[in-house]
């Protein structure tokens, strides 16, 4: 999200100067730390100068509580005066980032490392095989078309040509039964806003069909249409960062606009919900999955073979999770938590369906059911063992029929197939080891390697190990790192420390180009598997909710700390990163334990917890937050809320990265904390913000932004541990 062998020459260096150094080639990567007394002649302090800002006098009044909100003019991302600040903080940023000899050198770096062909594991329709690939530095993945896995491959679908900048990216691709039309969902500048397009396959022609306003939607074809999901056209110029509201299903037909579509489901009654519509391979059943939050769905289904319309309600609840893989006729399989932390398969006849006549087929196990697919009449499944896969093949009455054996500890990805064909594909990773596509023969379980990329790395120098360490409260949390074989552990490894921890979310072993140079300077990349996520089970994930959030700070504070105490690293040479609920993790980290690291990286962080609910689809992540709507939410909300809790310190160097067009977790979560970060900072440490133009919440960024990204990250991560990477360049 560690030497290096090349054939070529060694090269010594203190400092990195990329135009005498480019004709040269590397044998081994490696890093130079200073020692305390020469770090100021090699890293010498970065002026900076944070400028002046106007402070809201608002207040809030929260049971009581009178709850001061200085930077409540930052939320409006459309007024002149947060353009302003954002064109400053991007100049002090970026002026900073200019200053670090060995910026250019990563950057280049990186582009080689991403430099090589990647390909999604192909999918069958219409007797074709349609597939992703990226020939190496392609902003968005080239989706193709051919006729057998050794075939030669057209294209279908180039989504780089739809701007100059590779800023619109394609999600939720659907192939007619027929093999005639494509429909896909086209985001622009990272937005999760997305219109629907269809593409006759026939002529390569574009149709006039085009649908707006969609969000959170699946594309589901059924006869000469598809069912999808809209909100309303928002109003004015809240469309980055209303609240998203009344989602429904609709049915489009070929050919017609969209006013014409079909509406199939609405609840004007609950208009926070969420809803979805999918169809089983056969085309006989509808299936509805509504939800209120991240957790837990209503499920509902109808019959398209018969004249009734009413739904059939399976599921009126939201306390657990439903999904249905597929259907064998009437009978419906569903993979579910209900009573079940640790997921099970039930099975339900829908010729004499009842309330009480769900089946189970795959009891519960000590490992949870993660993935379950419905191919060649058999049940392909993905356990978690310790938060890496395993696959297992049963037949439908839950008898195991095969182990299948996986290269190394790491993560299958996906399956494709259907469940009329005995050929299916999956995706395996590792963190050493970039995506990988096997071929699956479901008769004779017999696996073949189907593509591999090779790129500028030799993953046989690394190694991946799991740890178990005590958080605070006594819970065995596990941890990976991944480093060079050999690793000496004398406290002196740069280290970059990864988490989640929240909805559910499972954090599995995955490449990540952006973690080789670490690697590659001696250095380690952990992840912490703290609670708040999914990787075992329910109950994981519930001991990291609402009051319990607490728990996934500590579970995260005491990863940092085991790396320290056990040499691994130390505090200096310690970076923390996180994502969204992520980017939370690291901003209550930092705010709690100033001194826990040397590098903090929130990224697009959820940082007001007061008002996270109050914009776009926020409020659907309460039952893992809670709001401060009532008063036990917030008394445990404004403890942590890392906007809130920005009291003088020193803090660690600071680099929080947000997007402009990001309407997942609105950038005013980063502005805020940036501008309290940097008033309450006491130390010489840099507090920065990057905020990214035409980007989103990070799904579709194109690759040249990606890398971007990585290098000032990298950069700044290095330069501020007094780290001086030796950077392998490519040849001429």
């Amino acid at each position: 999200m560690a030497a290096f062998c090349f054939s070529g020459k060694l090269i010594i260096m203190k400092r990195i100067l990329y135009s005498s150094l480019i004709a040269y080639v590397m044998t081994f990567l490696s890093c130079k730390t200073n020692d305390p007394g020469a770090g100021s002649n090699d890293f010498p302090d970065i002026p900076l100068a944070y400028g002046t800002f106007a402070k809201d006098s608002v207040k809030d009044d929260y049971f009581g509580n009178e709850v001061p909100d200085p930077y409540r003019w930052l939320e409006d991302d459309n007024s002149s005066e947060t353009k302003d600040w954002v064109l400053a903080q991007n100049k002090l940023t970026f002026d900073y980032l200019g200053h670090i000899p060995f910026r250019q050198a990563l950057k280049t770096r990186i582009t080689d490392l991403m430099n090589y062909e990647k390909q999604g594991a192909p999918f069958k329709e219409a007797n074709s095989y349609f597939f992703f690939r990226n020939d190496g530095l392609q902003n968005q993945d080239v989706l193709f078309r051919k006729a057998g896995p050794e075939k030669p491959a057209n294209l279908v679908l180039d989504p780089n040509a739809f701007s100059k900048e590779g800023t619109s990216s394609v999600s939720g691709i659907t192939i007619s039964k027929d093999g005639r039309y494509l429909a896909f969902q086209l985001s622009e500048a990272g937005s999760d806003w997305n219109k629907i397009l269809v593409k006759d396959l026939n002529n390569g022609n574009f149709l006039n069909d085009t649908l707006e306003w969609i969000k959170f939607s699946n594309i589901s074809w059924h006869k000469n249409g598809f069912y999808y999901s809209r909100y309303p056209e928002p109003k004015g110029q809240t469309a980055l960062s209303g609240k998203n509201e009344n989602h429904a299903v609709y049915y489009h037909r070929i050919g017609t606009p969209q006013k014409d579509d079909q509406l199939i489901y609405e609840d004007k009654k609950h208009p926070l919900r969420n809803v979805g519509a999918t169809i089983t391979q056969d085309e006989q059943y509808l299936i509805l999955s509504i939800s209120e939050s991240t957790s837990g769905n209503a499920l509902a289904i109808k019959d398209l073979t018969t004249e009734q319309n009413n739904w059939t309600w399976l599921v009126t609840e939201f306390d657990q999770d439903y999904s249905i893989i597929g259907n064998e006729g009437s009978q419906i399989f569903v993979h579910t938590n209900a009573g079940a932390a640790n997921w099970k398969v039930v099975s339900i006849d829908m010729l004499k369906y009842s309330p009480k006549s769900w089946q189970d087929v795959l009891m519960e196990g000590e490992d949870v059911l993660q993935l379950v697919y419905l191919l060649n009449h058999k049940l392909v499944t993905v356990y978690m063992h310790n938060a890496s896969s395993e696959i297992k093949i049963f037949d439908l009455h839950g008898n195991l029929q095969k182990n299948i054996q996986l290269p190394e500890l790491g993560t299958v990805e996906m399956f494709s197939g259907k469940q009329d064909d005995s050929e299916a594909f999956y995706s395996f990773v590792s963190y050493i080891r970039p995506t990988s596509i096997f071929r699956l023969d479901l008769n004779s379980f017999e696996v073949e390697k189907y593509f591999e990329p090779k790129l500028n790395f030799d993953p046989d120098l690394y190694t991946t190990e799991q740890v178990w360490y005590n958080s605070k409260d006594g819970t065995k949390i596990p941890m990976f790192l991944t480093h060079r074989k050999g690793l000496q552990k004398d406290g002196q490894a740069p280290t970059l420390l990864y988490g989640y921890g929240g909805f559910d979310i499972s954090y599995l072993p995955t490449f990540a180009e952006r973690r080789i140079p670490i690697l590659e300077c001696g250095g380690i990349f952990a992840v912490a598997n703290i609670r708040g996520g999914g990787e075992f089970g329910k109950k994981w994930h519930e001991a990291g909710t609402k009051e319990r959030k607490q728990n996934v700070f500590d579970d995260f504070i005491a990863a940092a700390d085991y790396l320290v105490s056990e040499k691994y690293t130390s505090r200096d040479k310690l970076a923390i990163e996180g994502r969204s609920n992520g980017g939370l993790l690291v901003g209550a980290c930092i705010t709690q334990r100033p001194d826990l690291c040397k590098v903090a990286f929130p990224i697009v962080g959820v940082l007001d917890m007061l008002r996270y609910h109050k914009f776009t689809i926020g409020w659907a992540w309460a039952t893992d937050y809670g709001t401060s709507d009532t008063e036990e939410g917030f008394n445990y909300l404004k403890k942590y809320s890392p906007v809130h809790n920005c009291r003088p310190a020193e803090y660690p160097s600071t680099m929080i990265t947000t997007a402009d067009h990001d309407d997942r977790v609105v950038p005013a979560h980063s502005f805020k904390f940036a501008s309290a970060l940097q008033t309450a900072q006491q130390g010489k440490n840099p507090v920065l913000i990057r905020v990214d133009v035409a980007a989103g919440h990070g799904a579709g960024k194109p690759t040249g932004k990606k890398i971007d990204e990585i290098a000032d990250m990298l950069s700044f991560m290095f330069y501020n541990m007094k780290v001086n990477p030796v950077v392998h360049l490519p040849k001429n």
